[in-house]
């Protein structure tokens, strides 16, 4: 389901990043104390204070130099609140005036692609804030004077968030409703005459689909609300794909921009094969344009009772488990269900499939677990020295973000801070997800890794002066 607008609040260490933050939270969450660098991790409650419901994220301070060792990881945390949040708190302490901490990250803040909210913090008295104009320097086009400590202006603040994120959640419990309806978005899609109307009319087990020998009979994405064992579910049958250079006319042109808009608005992408005649050129075509909008996928292996129908159903099962593995290897976390659609034989089964799929999409591996799972990954096989770099792929931290088109199966971007980006290959990657995969397995859900470089003085903590 889609997530409630998020507000991030970022700033330098000891400026009142907490105080701010169990202010609009409405209660005592974080800690509040005089020594810098108290709040290491992001830490999200709902705010009770504005009128739009919001997730707040408090972050550890920024460019503090905290001598702790976590200088770097607070900074990635900080990063990574900003990346998604909705609205960004850029806290400052206007009695500090405005340090050079301030005005680096301030440069950061502008490239954001969120709204930033400059909020100066601990100005207690009206008449104060005209001593404060130096602040206008940073460029921020809204700015509010506070203090979190004693409450001072924190309606308008309020108001400023709502003004952001007011829209925003709008259009997300419009999202919601929608969901909620439509339960499981699944887009059948396959080439011309591989049966997918005919499998969608043997899961509603009626007639709602022309069917016909004629390939291309389909020629709009048609959406179909089914209800099965208690859960809804929206079907969309598409038009078959064909390559591009063999698309007859103008109407077919367009059914297959219809077919590619359906994958890309599906929860999850039933692709139908026809497996008598094999898997072919276009079903690979078909199954890559689903790898690349990294979705959730299930292989319907149709007229299952016309392949090899001579031989035992066992090893009928293991010679179409090779072809798949085989033809589309790539596609390899996408389970499979041998099916006919003609006979109704295991229909059931790609909805039993589905709803297995999406149950198993839930259980998300915290931050915690995922860095575990990959720095034990490194240790077990670390990776080889690249020859022209002359370095090895070194990484710091890993982490999730969830992207909101995702609203049923969650899709969880696994993002990686290497010391260079350029040192990943294919193989290591391909690596990797299989080690993720083994420690938390989720069938049919994409593994999506986002690589990005962190240079050594980010990471490493800052050195004592010697001989003092």
């Amino acid at each position: 389901m889609p997530r409630m607008p998020t507000v991030a609040i970022v700033g330098r260490p000891n400026v009142g990043k907490s105080a701010l933050f169990n202010r609009l939270a409405g209660r005592k969450i974080a800690i509040v104390h005089d020594q810098p660098g108290v709040t290491r991790d992001r830490i999200a409650a709902p705010s009770k204070a504005t009128q739009t419901r919001c997730t707040l994220i408090d972050t550890g301070g920024i460019g503090g130099n905290i001598d702790d060792g976590f200088d770097a990881q607070v900074t990635i945390e900080a990063d990574i609140a900003m990346e998604t949040a909705d609205l960004i708190l850029f806290v400052v302490d206007a009695h500090d005036g405005l340090t050079a901490t301030d005005q680096a990250l301030a440069q950061k803040l502008r490239k954001a692609k969120p709204p930033v909210l400059l909020v100066l913090n601990k100005v207690d008295d009206k008449k104060h804030e005209s001593a404060f104009a130096d602040f206008t320097r940073l460029g921020f086009s809204t700015s509010v004077f506070v203090s979190a400590e004693h409450g001072r202006n924190f309606g308008q603040l309020c108001d400023e968030i709502d003004k952001v994120i007011s829209p925003l959640a709008a259009a997300t419990e419009s999202l919601a409703e929608e969901a909620e309806v439509a339960g499981i978005r699944l887009a059948i899609v396959g080439k011309p005459n591989a049966g997918k109307s005919s499998l969608v009319n043997a899961i509603l087990k009626d007639e709602r689909t022309i069917v016909s020998d004629i390939a291309g009979t389909t020629r709009d994405a048609v959406d179909l609300p089914y209800t099965f064992q208690g859960e809804p579910f929206t079907l969309i049958d598409t038009a078959g794909l064909r390559p591009r250079g063999k698309r007859d006319n103008s109407v077919e042109v367009f059914s297959a921009m219809r077919t590619e808009k359906a994958i890309r608005r599906s929860d999850l992408c039933v692709l139908v094969i026809d497996l008598a005649a094999g898997i072919t050129a276009m079903d690979r075509k078909i199954a890559q344009t689903i790898l690349e909008e990294k979705k959730p996928c299930l292989i319907a292996l149709n007229k299952f009772d016309l392949y090899h129908p001579d031989a035992g159903r066992k090893a009928r099962l293991e010679e179409a488990t090779e072809h798949v593995k085989r033809e589309l290897f790539f596609l390899h976390y996408a389970p499979f269900v041998a099916c006919s659609a003609k006979t109704g034989g295991s229909v059931d089964h790609v909805l039993k499939e589905a709803l297995k799929i999406r149950d198993g999409a839930q259980h998300i591996p915290g931050t915690g677990q995922l860095n575990r799972i990959l720095h034990a990954a490194f240790e077990k096989n670390p990776p080889p020295v690249d020859r022209k770099l002359k370095r090895r792929l070194k990484l710091y931290y890993a982490t999730t973000a969830i992207n909101e088109k995702y609203r049923i199966i969650p899709v969880p971007t696994i993002v990686l801070f290497v010391n260079d980006k350029r040192l990943i290959t294919g193989s290591y990657e391909t690596y990797l997800t299989n080690q993720y995969r083994a420690a938390h397995p989720a069938p049919g859900v994409p593994v999506v890794f986002s690589v990005r470089s962190r240079s050594r003085r980010e990471w490493e903590p800052p050195r004592k002066p010697q001989g003092h």
